[in-house]
């Protein structure tokens, strides 16, 4: 392996730059390996107990990475050259042969031009895997191979050229592999026909690049598939972020305990859904003001939903912003400081107010974002961990980056937001995003689009949008934290926006004190009235199919589109309609904007 030193932020180590994803550097094309080859002694240990408990067993390592001038002893992350195989942009040599200069290592030929990365590698189509296609092996292959004695007995492996042919216009017709030996071509074209790599007799190796081959304890019976090195299924992460607050109990494990605690409750569990269950349950209901179903369902031992990994810390976490919003000002001087208001008294649009049942200026956050494994190809593919080496199965090395921000904190009305995501139009309308997330099959990883979330994430959209000319911050490093489900046992309406700036230790205070109830509230009428209107109306407004695989309704780049790293998932799942209105659809604010234009 080569030592290659180059500027990266750490930011990037965990996205978009990650263990296993092509880095284009200074010319160079280049591969991180698993944590198994980091040195540790550089790596520093973070600690976050709520997403380690998620997570299961390992530990989670800071990468050793620099943002500036390297030194010799600068801690710095391994790369592997991937792809190996690369031509000369002055003599058109195609090689895996790497120059020398002064000693070192050079990423030129022998006549001095520089060496390009081929554009084109192999990928396995559902085992994750993905090599070089070995350019010499390709092409003496094919028809004109089959027929040509000494195109199949060619040993000449520096007469290798790739260049391209004024003559065919600009298309891969015009992109060709030479072998000056026997004076064989293919053109590009044959590579990525289907099947074609299988054909050509080239399989798959079953393993990483930095992988050695020792390390393949079975071969990789699925198919090669060429696709261009920069192609953004190369690479799926599956990432896993928390927010590092002291988790509190939710509503519900609480009722549940005070039910199990009471004098009649163990008479409800023996009579076992007998006559006397009703009665009992009735009893307990009206001392502790729950319902009876209640009761009896925490007698028979039935649970919420089952939560998903990101769900369940979502859970934890809205229990804790709650809490902070009941206390008031905060003066705790932890990492997780909230100051929670009320909207009492604060002037604005009644309709507006009246929705929003308390606003929390987070002071300061701390947020931990780990690297779990990534996917290639395709979003089914088997999951590489981020562990390959001896540790894994018993403590695997996790990349992981500590943030410290400030944020604001929107908790929205239960009851409200029921009776209007009750409507038959709203759940016909969330209905077609609902659809096209069974029916695509990767998008069963993203959240729900109930009526609410899509609402609400609409909502944080529009305020991102507003705060980016407010508050002192690019949109950029501004992120989103969706809290609206309706299937859990105790549920979720707000959103939460933080800053998420990788290698920041500190922020300026721009955007909490843009969490003032005072300020807020303007800021929210402005970006409803800022995306009352896009660009690209009336198409926009009236389209119910836009996006990634039409996983938007009513949302473009004019009115609601962010920073994809700002969004939790990647601009999908947003819909103006269900915010504003429109199309025989009311929406959660919709009678926002004509109580403030109304004249007085």
């Amino acid at each position: 392996m080569e030592k290659i030193r180059h500027d990266l932020r750490l930011s990037e180590t965990i996205s978009p730059f990650g263990v296993g994803a092509i880095v284009d550097v200074r010319g160079e094309s280049l591969m991180a390996p698993d944590t198994s080859w980091w040195d540790k002694k550089y790596a520093q240990e973070i600690s976050c107990e709520r997403l380690m408990a998620r997570i299961g067993a390992g530990v989670l390592r800071q990468p050793p990475a620099h943002a500036n001038r390297a030194a010799k002893e600068t801690p710095a992350l391994p790369y592997w050259r991937f792809p190996a195989w690369r031509f000369c942009e002055r003599c058109d040599k195609l090689s895996k042969l790497t120059g020398r200069k002064k000693g070192k290592w050079s990423n030129t030929c022998d006549c001095g031009g520089a060496l390009v990365p081929m554009r084109y590698v192999a990928v396995c189509e559902k085992g994750s895997h993905i090599q070089d296609i070995n350019w010499f092996q390709w092409a003496h292959r094919g028809r004109a191979a089959s027929m040509d004695e000494a195109v199949r007995v060619c040993r000449d492996f520096k007469a290798l050229r790739f260049h391209k042919l004024a003559t065919r216009g600009e298309g891969l017709a015009a992109l060709v592999v030479k072998c000056y030996g026997c004076k064989n071509e293919r053109k590009l074209t044959e590579l990525v026909s289907k099947g074609g790599l299988h054909q050509d007799g080239i399989r798959c190796a079953g393993r990483q690049p930095w992988e050695p081959e020792s390390a393949v304890k079975k071969p990789c019976p699925y198919e090669l598939v060429a696709v261009q090195r920069g192609a953004t299924g190369n690479y799926i992460a599956e990432r896993i972020s928390a927010l590092d607050i002291p988790e509190e109990r939710p509503r519900s494990a609480e009722t549940a305990d005070e039910i199990r605690g009471h004098m009649l409750f163990g008479k409800i569990v023996t009579d076992n859904g007998g006559p006397q269950s009703e009665v009992l349950a009735q009893l307990i209901a009206e001392d502790l003001g729950v319902t009876a179903e209640t009761v009896l369902g925490v007698a028979a031992g039935e649970e919420g939903p089952p939560g998903e990994l990101l769900l369940d810390l979502k859970d934890g976490e809205w229990s804790a912003f709650l809490k902070k919003l009941d206390e008031g000002r905060d003066r705790s001087g932890s990492d997780f400081v909230v100051d929670g208001s009320s909207l009492e008294g604060i002037a604005g649009p009644r309709s507006l107010v009246g929705k929003i049942s308390g606003i929390g200026q987070v002071r300061r956050v701390r947020e931990v974002r780990a690297l779990r494994g990534f996917r290639r190809h395709d979003a089914d593919a088997a999951l590489i961990h981020v562990d390959l080496g001896a540790d894994r199965s018993y403590r695997p090395t996790y990349p992981a980056i500590e943030l410290f921000g400030e944020g604001i904190f929107l908790r929205f009305d239960e009851g409200k937001i029921a009776a209007w995501e009750a409507r038959p139009e709203v759940q016909a309308r969330a209905g077609i995003l609902k659809k096209r997330r069974a029916d695509s099959p990767w998008a069963g990883r993203l959240d729900v689009p109930e009526p609410r979330y899509v609402a609400l994430h609409t909502l944080a959209h529009l305020l991102i949008r507003r705060l980016a000319f407010a508050s002192g911050y690019a949109s950029a490093a501004l992120q989103e934290r969706i809290y609206a489900n309706s299937d859990r046992t105790d549920r979720t309406a707000g959103i939460l926006i933080y800053t998420a700036a990788g290698d920041a230790q500190g922020t300026l205070g721009g955007l909490v004190r843009l969490g003032d109830p005072k300020k807020l509230i303007p800021l929210l009428v402005t970006a409803l009235d800022d995306a009352d209107i896009c660009s690209n109306d009336p198409v926009c407004i009236e389209s119910d199919r836009q996006g990634t695989s039409q996983l938007n309704a009513s949302a473009c780049h004019g009115c609601s589109l962010v920073s994809e790293t700002s969004c939790e998932t990647g601009n999908r799942m947003l819909d103006r309609q269900l915010v504003l209105g429109g199309s025989d659809v009311r929406g959660l604010l919709d009678d926002v904007l004509p109580e403030v234009r109304r004249p007085r």
